[in-house]
């Protein structure tokens, strides 16, 4: 069974993280009303795939189950202490999540600016309603539980607000399963969750579709903990599996995620298979470690773009943003002029600096944000050893 839980497995998760963000990088470029309204043609990569990829974000909450589950219930379940889990998982996503969202606010604050002296025609605001209402929920990670039905500010943040709240919902699960002493207590609960997510969203909600942010705390539910069944799938495979049957599971499986981000928006009901599929994907990605896809995985431009995956999904709807500003400033006359030299060009093109722009931003944000953020609350609210406390508690 130890072959499972090689931590080879790492990079090539990271890396189909990071394609899958940039993925949803393209697809809300592709389906921006805004740039479609000016544009005189389609970019050249305008396929069906791209205009499905907000199915994406349910594979990010498939791979947070793995890996959550597997820092803390595989490696440390006799060790955990709730209070370090969610400070961990705090510092983590919190850092880029509020400057993001103040870069939001400043954008925005500026533009009604120029708009007060004339030197701006008004446009709506980015979202539908960026009011102080939703700022404050996005503030507090809240957008996601069912207080508003809008995405609002960073548009992306509403499936952070989503995780962090199944972030603590994991760490109680946790929690009763170690008092119990019992840790299969993890996984019934887990598939209890998922069951009780899916009948919620089903016959409360009425979403025959994933394709929703309103109460996005309960898909997330069902990815996530759909995520942590799957590291226990995995313990069970057997290790003496032919090699040519592991590379059919792989293939196969990533054929069918493919697949079903193509035709999903054909038939929406489809949108509920893809946990399962991207849980199989991700799955055989761990049990077999030593294929050929988890080497393709793992060359060095994926495991960058892997590892900025979490600035690239939270910076590049700001990025969007003045893309789309800077198209209303250079006309539609402008684009069709560039669009003599074969059509789709002007809009391949603008495609073209938007992602070159995110990468480029993303790096910034995961060197100077991020990872330093991360670690600044981490040291500020990480519970300080017992012997130092009592030192410098003197003779109190």
């Amino acid at each position: 069974m130890t072959g499972h839980r090689s931590k080879e497995h790492y990079v090539p998760l990271d890396s189909v993280r990071g394609i899958a963000a940039l993925s949803v990088v393209v697809h809300h470029f592709v389906i921006s009303e805004p740039l479609g309204a000016i544009l005189p043609h389609k970019a050249w990569i305008d396929f069906a795939f791209f205009h499905n990829a907000w199915l994406f974000v349910d594979l990010f909450f498939v791979l947070s189950g793995i890996v959550i589950s597997m820092s803390y219930v595989q490696g440390g379940f006799g060790t955990f202490e709730f209070r370090e889990y969610i400070v961990r998982r705090l510092a983590r996503i919190y850092p880029l999540h509020i400057v993001t969202l103040l870069a939001f606010l400043s954008f925005r604050m500026m533009k009604l600016g120029l708009v007060g002296i004339g030197l701006l025609h008004f446009v709506p605001s980015e979202m539908a309603v960026n009011n102080g209402y939703s700022f404050f929920l996005n503030v507090l990670l809240l957008q996601a539980l069912g207080f508003i039905d809008y995405l609002s500010w960073n548009g992306p943040s509403w499936s952070i607000s989503a995780e962090f709240y199944t972030y603590l919902v994991f760490g109680g699960v946790v929690v009763l399963a170690q008092k119990l002493r019992d840790v299969r207590i993890i996984f019934m609960m887990s598939l209890a969750l998922l069951l009780a997510s899916a009948a919620f969203i089903l016959l409360v909600l009425r979403h025959y579709s994933l394709d929703f942010h309103t109460y996005g705390f309960a898909r997330c539910i069902l990815s996530f903990f759909l995520g942590v069944l799957t590291l226990k799938a995995v313990a069970l495979v057997p290790v003496a599996v032919r090699p040519s049957v592991q590379a059919m599971w792989q293939i196969g499986a990533a054929m069918a995620a493919i697949a079903i981000v193509c035709v999903v928006g054909m038939q929406p009901m489809l949108s509920y298979l893809a946990p399962v599929i991207f849980a199989v994907l991700l799955g055989s990605l761990m049990a077999f470690p030593g294929r050929s896809l988890p080497s393709l995985l793992s060359v060095k431009p994926l495991v960058w773009l892997g590892k900025r995956s979490y600035s690239i999904y939270m910076v590049h709807a700001l990025v969007l943003v003045l893309i789309e500003y800077f198209s209303r400033g250079a006309g539609l006359r402008t684009f069709q002029m560039v669009d003599q030299f074969g059509p789709g060009l002007a809009a391949s093109l603008l495609l073209s600096g938007y992602v070159v722009a995110v990468l480029a931003l993303s790096n910034l944000t995961y060197a100077n944000i991020e990872m330093p953020g991360s670690k600044a609350i981490v040291g500020l609210l990480a519970r300080r050893p017992r012997v130092v406390a009592a030192a410098e508690g003197g003779g109190q």
